[in-house]
């Protein structure tokens, strides 16, 4: 398998199980920060590579009028701050191609929404910075289709590539993970992240916002690392209950630990028994 290198270590076949982490959306820079915190200090007891998560922008939001985030000339300002103020690795999202060059200057991997998946101009304008390229499943996509993903980046010059399963569509506002995915991503020769949050997620389950199940996370997540991953992607927050978006499929920040522990145990075995 191929890996991929962000700040100091690496992500992919013997190398320990990484974290991307963090809350939905910034909501403000002091509890961004106080997040991230949290999060590297619980990840440097378990030993476990911590990547800081947020997005500057919601682009796609329910609703007009739902919270959407900074924007990118404060998001990334903020982002930049908390890269230097915790010493952790950046991913963010992009949704425009012209997006790409400057969060690239801030963030360690770009991040390709599951809607944008297909989107060539988006993928190649990521490629072309040279950070790790991270790009989540399409809902609509069968996991192999993402063979066409992974060769879009190899010809725009990006061989620093993750692949991320989040669900896919099984009805109206509902989601479903099908694990087999997770050996057939890997299969191309990259690494392949499992997002725990939004496959719980119940996509307009609120009429103008998403619902989600938060209570089922913990159970995706043994699924999945029992199947076989390189890292972990979960959305987190101090108190979900006001969280400006996503708060009904966050963990809570005192549940995470827990949840890495049982996590790390698990794939303790599979690297055991079935190495990469």
């Amino acid at each position: 398998m191929n890996k991929v290198t962000v700040g100091n270590f690496t992500i992919g076949g013997d190398a320990p199980l990484a974290l991307l982490a963090g809350p939905c959306v910034l909501e403000s820079l002091e509890r961004s920060l106080l997040i991230g915190r949290t999060v590297k200090e619980i990840c440097g007891r378990l030993g476990i590579n911590y990547v800081f998560k947020a997005s500057f922008d919601k682009a796609n939001r329910s609703s007009f009028h739902s919270f959407r985030g900074p924007g990118l000339e404060k998001g990334l300002a903020w982002l930049k701050t908390i890269k230097e103020e915790l010493g952790v690795p950046i991913v963010t999202d992009i949704h425009e191609s012209y997006q790409a060059a400057p969060a690239a200057e801030v963030a360690d991997i770009l991040q390709i929404p599951a809607f944008l998946c297909r989107q060539t101009d988006l993928l190649h304008a990521a490629a072309q910075t040279g950070r790790v390229v991270n790009v989540k499943k399409g809902q609509f996509l069968a996991p192999d289709d993402m063979r066409n993903v992974v060769d879009k980046l190899h010809e725009s010059g990006c061989d620093q590539l993750m692949l991320t399963e989040r669900g896919a569509s099984f009805g109206y506002h509902n989601l479903v993970v099908d694990m087999r995915s997770l050996p057939i991503m890997r299969s191309f020769g990259y690494p392949v992240v499992f997002d725990g949050t939004h496959s719980v997620q119940l996509p307009g389950g609120n009429g103008t916002s998403s619902s989600g199940n938060r209570e089922y996370v913990e159970y995706l997540v043994r699924a999945a690392v029992g199947v076989g991953v390189d890292a972990l992607f979960l959305e987190v927050h101090d108190n979900p209950e006001e969280a400006l978006s996503d708060g009904a499929n966050m963990v809570y920040l005192d549940k995470l630990e827990d949840l890495l522990k049982e996590a790390l145990a698990i794939h303790a075995i599979v690297q055991q028994h079935h190495p990469v």
